[in-house]
């Protein structure tokens, strides 16, 4: 009961807030106008007149000058923080910091996303909609992550990806920690360990306890092989010894025939692949949420065994199933496959879409609808870089993962990737704005940029969607600065005519028009109580 008091208390005090400002200014005009004999208002300001009447044109270009100046650095400063971290630092601070000290409504981001009609939040929590997940394809460390660091000096791996990676093969191959052998404890430090060096160290120690450690030598194929036929050995090494070991590592056997599976796909054994693949989902068939299907439909759409991929696609495809960038691209591509080689946006706004190529349009706004940024990278209107160890649905990183593994199968589709230039941006018209509500999917998630710029390089630009519209402070300070600066120099350079134009348009100044004391003063003043004001403003939106 106290809580609920409490909260209408502060709710009364934050409507009045308005009302006692406006309250208490005019009080105070009203004790200016009192006051104005004892005060003496009309000699000081005549006396303060007199004194800035006695100013050299030069004092008002520096006046203006430095308007100029600080509103020029505010704006370079909100430039560089909206594109780094992709909102504005002032209203940042003010609705972070400052709002809830006058009494305004806490913004907390634990809070939901949406809210509903009422105006109350939605017990709706973004832990599901943000859940990082494996990556199926992911590559191999020591054979692709590391050449790429060796050739370009940088790093396609953040920590917080790597760290991620840690946690599951902890999980993943040492889950019982109450029977851990000798070894299973060396490697389970192994895992935590943040330098590479170190943890190949450890691996072998590991087996040197144990000639017979698979996890160690997964760690070696992993990180330690520097081509992929190394690593498939260490792989078939790891699988002889994993097979010896009891039921309780059902994982890691999983984990190493599927690494096999994807060692033959590299090596161009793709028919070899794909029957590793079904035989370990025909053997593990509950292990569905490692989506093994999905290194399954690359294989095959390398095979250019399309039937197949149907057939996996009528299996997997279910509304009843969680969806991925695969799953609706792959489906859109064999869509679009069987129209686009005749394909053309003229013929087709002249008579009209066919029913396949309505299908095929439709199954292209449904896969960008999931996912918005997979086109850019498709259509090579953004650079690609190696995809990550850890994916967010929906997000760039996902975005970056699939577009990595699959250009290659839209390009080999003849007129494909036309049909996806002419239609993709469609989508976004049949999307309802503002993103509350979604067209075939939820509402896509306000979360993905946070998480992505956690799983992706900083040498990355994160793809953000919906698009953010440039802040309104860096539109205030530009018009500020340059208002500022041309008032500067032409009052530097044409002092008579400004004089002049401030006669024609105010009458703050009898004598000396030149000098523009009014004009200039309160041009300065109102830089400073603008930006003020808005600052206040943004407390209580």
């Amino acid at each position: 009961m106290a809580p609920r008091r409490t909260l209408k208390l502060k709710s009364w005090l934050y409507w009045s807030w308005t009302y006692i400002c406006t309250l208490w200014f005019a009080m105070v005009l009203t004790m200016v106008y009192v006051l104005r004999s004892p005060l003496k208002l009309q000699e000081t300001v005549n006396a303060a007149s007199v004194f800035l009447n006695t100013l050299t044109p030069k004092f008002y270009v520096a006046l203006t000058g430095t308007s100029s100046l600080i509103s020029g650095l505010i704006l370079i400063f909100e430039w560089w923080y909206f594109r780094k971290y992709g909102t504005s630092f002032i209203e940042q601070v003010s609705v972070s910091h400052l709002r809830p000290l006058l009494g305004g409504v806490e913004n907390s981001s634990s809070a939901g996303l949406f809210s509903s009609v009422n105006g109350d939040t939605e017990p709706r929590t973004n832990v599901a909609e943000c859940k990082v997940w494996r990556n199926p394809l992911n590559l191999f460390r020591g054979a692709e992550y590391s050449r790429y660091t060796w050739v370009t000096g940088k790093e396609p791996l953040t920590y917080y990806d790597m760290n991620l990676s840690a946690q599951d093969h902890q999980t993943f191959f040492l889950g019982d920690t109450q029977q851990l052998r000798p070894e299973d404890s060396v490697m389970q430090k192994a895992w935590r360990e943040r330098n590479p060096q170190a943890r190949i160290r450890a691996a072998y120690q590991a087996i040197e306890l144990n000639r017979e450690c698979a996890a160690a030598y997964v760690l070696l194929a992993e990180e330690e092989a520097t081509t992929i036929t190394e690593a498939e050995r260490l792989f078939k090494q790891a699988l002889k010894s994993g097979m010896k070991l009891s039921g309780k590592d059902t994982n890691l056997v999983v984990y190493i025939k599927r690494r096999l599976a994807m060692c033959a796909r590299k090596l161009g054994r793709i028919k070899e692949a794909v029957k590793m693949m079904r035989d370990l989902m025909k053997e593990f068939p509950l292990l569905g949420m490692l989506n093994i299907h999905e290194n399954l439909l690359e294989a095959l759409l390398e095979l250019q065994a399309y039937a197949d991929v149907q057939a996996v696609l009528a299996k997997y495809d279910d509304i009843s199933l969680p969806k991925s960038a695969t799953i609706c691209y792959t489906s859109a591509l064999l869509k679009a496959r069987a129209v686009s080689d005749k394909f053309s946006p003229e013929a087709a706004s002249r008579r009209g879409l066919s029913t396949a190529e309505m299908n095929a349009v439709e199954a292209i706004h449904r896969a960008v609808e999931f996912n918005p940024h997979v086109p850019k990278y498709l259509l090579e209107m953004k650079s690609l870089i190696l995809p990550p160890e850890h994916i967010l649905k929906r997000g760039d990183s996902e975005a970056v993962a699939y577009a990595f593994f699959h250009l290659q199968h839209w390009k080999r589709a003849e007129g494909a990737l036309n049909l996806l230039h002419c239609t993709w941006e469609g989508t976004f018209r049949i999307i309802p704005y503002p993103l509350e509500k979604g067209h075939l999917f939820y509402p896509y998630p306000g979360c993905t940029e946070t998480a992505d710029r956690e799983l992706l390089p900083s040498f990355h630009e994160v793809s953000v969607y919906p698009k953010k519209e440039l802040p309104f402070f860096i539109l205030f300070t530009a018009g500020l600065c340059s208002f500022c600066a041309m008032l500067a120099m032409l009052t530097h350079q044409f002092p008579e005519l400004m004089g002049v134009f401030v006669k024609a348009v105010s009458i703050c100044t009898p004598h000396r028009t030149q000098k523009c004391v009014g004009f200039f003063v309160v041009v300065f003043l109102a830089f400073l109580s603008s930006l003020c004001a808005l600052i206040i403003y943004f407390f209580f939106v």
